[in-house]
């Protein structure tokens, strides 16, 4: 039976065609939209061989499924006009060989993230700005299924009785879904896409995120191998700013990274890549950061690198950073430099061993040497706040000065913010170091005072 007929006795009358991206005023509705891309979706799998397409090549098989799925709208008489053909030939073969209604959005590069709250709203973050967007999915079981498909494609699992994941796209975004009945108004998904084109101090200098007085420092810090911990809250770009830092150490060290879910993209040659994996269904299997940190210590690393300090393993982390592996990175959620050494302290009370509190703050002390704060501002841009370095322990108090410091001084009439960058006037305590190490700095970079919008 012809696509147009058997649509005319589910649907009753057909209405007139229109563009299935509006819906709206009379032209084609969703509901029939969706109903003609069943159908032809469900004659792709009649005509392929499905023994055969597992495996062709992925441009290959693109290019056949293209040409039958044109062949089906055509031959089967589908109630579409030649637009319409088109745009669903394109959301079946996104549906097919990517992410579905998503995959528009994951190859815009102009959004940083993705936040599906329910098969028909989809928001997204263009400029630090959040965005309603038209797409929908056809219920929430068309989420789940592009849920599944994510994180199965990277060994993960996501059901009832383990309703949260942690996953990642083939081009290394990072996501998090959670189902019911943890979500309580159907699936959730949230993407934080990976950038394509890596960022560079250039692209930050370029933006005003920071001063060149201020990369001058820090690539100072990195080359001589002070310990560097990158403060911030949600999207305030910890991981991209470690990235670009990244960038300063030497091609000649090795560097071992270690994340819950692989997203640092360094382009030094000699580079070791870790990744935690979460129990499987029996409860087994479990592998934390905790263990590759230690494992780390044995594959002779010059820097090791913790995508987030988040749990029992900045224990391991500090006391690699105190035995013999300086110039270590890793990033923190929180709202300040004070902030995060106290979380520092929260997570060293996780592990099994057992500190004084003086005890915590001295080997916190003394492992991390510069704390980065950053901050994604109200106008959606963001900046280095702050960077601080540790002076060390004196009275049971850790001892810390800001370096650098942004100033937010007022929002213009465009809704920017704007405010100073400017220098404590005082030379850091670790330039004398930094000089030792072969990189001559000059103290007036400390003095920089310097407006920005």
């Amino acid at each position: 039976m012809k696509l147009s007929r058997r649509l005319k006795m589910e649907n009753g009358q057909m209405v007139s065609s229109t563009t299935p991206g509006a819906f709206k005023g009379g032209g084609l509705d969703r509901k029939t939209y969706n109903a003609v891309k069943t159908l032809v979706h469900f004659r792709l799998v009649e005509r392929l061989d499905l023994t055969s397409v597992t495996r062709t090549p992925g441009p290959e098989l693109a290019a056949i499924v293209k040409d039958a799925l044109q062949e089906i709208t055509t031959s089967e008489n589908a109630p579409l006009n030649q637009k319409e053909r088109g745009m669903l030939i394109e959301d079946l073969m996104n549906e097919i060989m990517g992410f579905g209604p998503l995959e528009p959005l994951i190859q815009d590069d102009a959004i940083q993230d993705i936040l599906v709250n329910g098969y028909d709203s989809v928001y997204v973050e263009q400029n630090g700005i959040l965005h309603l967007t038209p797409i929908q999915f056809r219920d929430n079981d068309h989420l789940s299924q592009i849920i599944d498909k994510i994180a199965s494609g990277v060994g993960r699992r996501i059901d009832e009785s383990s309703p949260m994941v942690d996953a990642r796209l083939p081009d290394g975004s990072r996501v998090n879904a959670i189902v019911p009945p943890l979500a309580l108004d159907g699936p959730v998904l949230s993407i934080r896409k990976f950038a394509h084109h890596a960022l560079t101090i250039g692209n930050l200098l370029k933006t005003e995120s920071l001063m060149p007085e201020i990369a001058a420092f820090l690539e100072g810090a990195v080359r001589s191998k002070l310990n560097i911990l990158i403060s911030g809250g949600t999207g305030a770009g910890k991981t991209t700013f470690l990235n670009v830092l990244s960038n300063y150490i030497p091609e000649t060290e090795r560097i071992v990274t270690i994340e819950d879910s692989a997203e640092l993209s360094l382009g030094q040659p000699h580079v070791v890549r870790l990744e935690s994996r979460p129990p499987n269904i029996e409860g087994r299997g479990e592998v934390t950061l905790t263990d590759l940190v230690k494992n780390s210590l044995r594959m002779r690393p010059d820097r090791i690198i913790v995508g987030e300090a988040r749990g029992a393993e900045v224990m391991d982390m500090l006391q690699a950073m105190n035995t013999g592996h300086p110039g270590s990175m890793s990033t923190i959620h929180t709202n300040s430099p004070r902030d995060a050494l106290s979380r520092m302290e929260v997570m060293l009370s996780m592990g099994t061993a057992l500190f004084t509190e003086r005890a915590m703050r001295g080997l916190i002390a003394s492992a991390i040497d510069i704390i980065v704060q950053l901050n994604r501002l109200p106008d959606g841009r963001r900046r280095v706040i702050s960077v601080t370095e540790i002076l060390g322990l004196e009275n049971n108090t850790i001892e810390m000065q800001d370096i650098f410091r942004f100033v937010q001084k007022g929002v213009d009439e465009k809704g920017r913010i704007y405010g100073t960058f400017t220098g404590s006037g005082t030379p850091s305590k670790f330039l004398d170091h930094i000089r030792v190490n072969g990189i001559d700095l000059d103290p007036a970079i400390f003095t920089i005072c310097r407006e920005v919008v």
